[in-house]
């Protein structure tokens, strides 16, 4: 990205000297300070909110920004304080009236999700040795706090419920104008698959252990057939669409991948959108990508993040937001880093750590 100029005044660089936000606790340099990364480089990609001063990198945002936007701009805890900011919209994008309901009819949802036929809406039956396995929970516990394997969703038992669960989603992604996918997409024009390469990681990115990309697969295999997670898709005159859990979600449960089309995060400087993902953060910078899921999506574009400026804010977290290599691949995937009760709403921080493994849980 190019140096600053007169419209990025939000910068450090931009900005004057009197509305400069005082030096970081032990900085040397007399600089601000990113909130996020705590780094006072990359100062012409450093926003300063117009509101309370504190430093941001745009990169550092989640969803990250591809540009220095004009005008005003506020940090996630100035811009909605008494609610999270949203990873599919901004505010002024938030829908006021309640959308049309997709229809509640199989057909219509089957052929919606491209969910396989044979299998649609069958009743989920247990996996095998699940009797044996509650035998043994007691040894379980204890080889999940050495193994930190990450778990599959569990499905609602009623196939009734499923559909009332596919269908919310449709209605979140008809309304938004988007459709289904579950997977990255790879479009002409922008980023090919050949550019998702790990290995370009500033840093090294961590490799996702083989159980549990065999889980990632397992999880996906039982939504084409139909096999849904516990999720709504609920809509607030607020918040807009937000995603609630619909049954009991144990810790360290994948909950979806964050999926749409990859492009260079160069290719976005005019984007306008706020909905973009960090896929990879490469070195050199010009081969980063994003994940924009505006066109194609799954769920995972309607869950919120949090206010990480609050107590209350750090109190709503459910999810953790985690970058993987696989199979030379970069991923990224949300996954519960507790316990998560039905009706609960789903959040997970966009400026949390995106490599670190959600393991704080095993002592």
């Amino acid at each position: 990205m190019g140096p600053a100029t007169q419209q990025r005044h939000r910068t450090r660089a931009g900005r004057p000297a009197a509305r400069r936000p005082r030096a970081a606790a032990g900085a040397d340099d007399g600089g601000v300070r990113c909130e996020a990364c705590g780094s006072g480089s990359h100062a012409d990609e450093l926003l300063l909110c117009d509101g309370c001063d504190r430093g941001l990198h745009i990169f550092c945002l989640r969803p990250i920004l591809p540009r220095v936007p004009a005008g005003d701009w506020f940090c996630p805890s100035c811009a909605a304080p008494a609610a999270p900011a949203h990873s599919a919209k901004s505010a002024a994008a938030v829908q006021t009236k309640m959308p049309k309901q997709f229809p509640l009819i199989q057909t219509k949802i089957v052929d919606f999700f491209k969910i396989q036929r044979r299998t649609a809406f069958a009743a989920a039956e247990p996996p095998e040795g699940k009797k044996r396995k509650r035998k043994a929970a007691s040894a379980l516990v204890v080889s999940k706090k050495k193994s930190r394997k990450l778990l599959p969703f569990t499905p609602s038992e009623d196939p009734g419920r499923r559909l009332t669960q596919m269908a919310s989603l449709a209605t979140a992604l008809t309304a938004t104008g988007a459709v289904f996918s579950n997977d990255l997409t790879y479009v002409p024009g922008m980023a090919p698959r050949s550019a998702n390469q790990s290995a370009l990681e500033a840093g090294g990115m961590q490799v996702l252990p083989r159980e549990d990309a065999e889980t990632l697969s397992l999880c996906k295999r039982m939504m084409e057939q139909g096999e849904w997670p516990p999720l709504l898709v609920v809509f607030d005159p607020v918040e807009g669409f937000t995603v609630e859990a619909d049954r009991h979600i144990k810790d360290l449960t994948i909950i979806t991948e964050y999926v749409g089309d990859v492009d260079y995060l160069r290719n976005r400087e005019h984007d306008d959108g706020d909905s973009m993902m960090t896929l990879l953060s490469a070195a050199p910078p010009s081969k980063s990508l994003v994940i924009c899921p505006d066109k194609r999506s799954n769920i995972a574009r309607f869950i919120n993040g949090i206010n990480n400026h609050t107590p209350e804010g750090r109190k709503k977290q459910n999810l953790k937001c985690v970058r993987f290599a696989i199979d030379g691949e970069c991923h990224c995937l949300l996954v519960a880093n507790r316990d998560i009760s039905k009706g609960e709403r789903l959040y997970y921080d966009y400026n949390g750590d995106e490599h670190e493994y959600p393991t704080h849980h095993f002592v």
